[in-house]
């Protein structure tokens, strides 16, 4: 069964529908390109969050989100911009409600580059870009020693339970990770 259906009422494939959104600025033909990956959306969302109803709740937000944001970026494949714009929904989110207050790159990176706390909401989504994609240059075990640490809040003996990696191991992996993660974002961002 599925959870949302697409509605599909042409032909047009993604990229057409984009631009004819860009043209028209029509939010309907946007709701149409939205409808036809919202499943993807939603299951991004649950993966994250583990809830139904707030995996259905971030689908709609993040459609909101697409009415400001589909205007700023260049997009060339419209469903893998989605994903990274889902994924990073999500992540905000749960950075946002830990602790009830925001993690920030600085805190996760140690980065020496500070953020202006008026920092836009554009600007936080593009470092949480540049932060993926740093995420995935990092060395495999560096990469899942990172992600579970900072982005699933395990422990480290849980990483140790999980990965088989020794003690000393996860925390030379998360310190190594960390640094390349820094030097990676402060590479980019010049």
């Amino acid at each position: 069964m599925k959870l949302f259906t697409a509605v599909h009422t042409t032909d047009e494939g993604d990229s057409m529908l984009l631009q004819r959104y860009f043209q028209t600025n029509d939010l309907e033909v946007l709701g149409e390109l939205y409808s036809r990956h919202a499943e993807m959306v939603y299951y991004v969302c649950l993966r994250y969050f583990k809830e139904e109803e707030k995996s259905k709740d971030a689908v709609m937000q993040i459609f909101e989100e697409l009415v400001h944001k589909v205007n700023k970026q260049h997009i060339k494949d419209f469903p893998k911009w989605l994903y990274v714009v889902s994924k990073n929904h999500c992540l905000m989110d749960i950075r946002s409600r830990k602790n009830g207050v925001e993690i920030s790159f600085d805190e996760f990176v140690e980065s020496p580059l500070k953020l202006h706390p008026e920092e836009s909401y554009a600007d936080k989504e593009e470092r949480f870009v540049l932060m993926e994609r740093c995420i995935e240059r990092l060395p495999e075990k560096q990469k899942t020693s990172i992600d579970l640490f900072f982005l699933r809040e395990k422990c480290y003996k849980e990483i140790v339970e999980m990965t088989g990696y020794s003690l000393k191991e996860v925390k030379s992996y998360i310190q190594n990770g960390k640094r390349n993660l820094k030097n990676c974002m402060e590479k980019n961002d010049e």
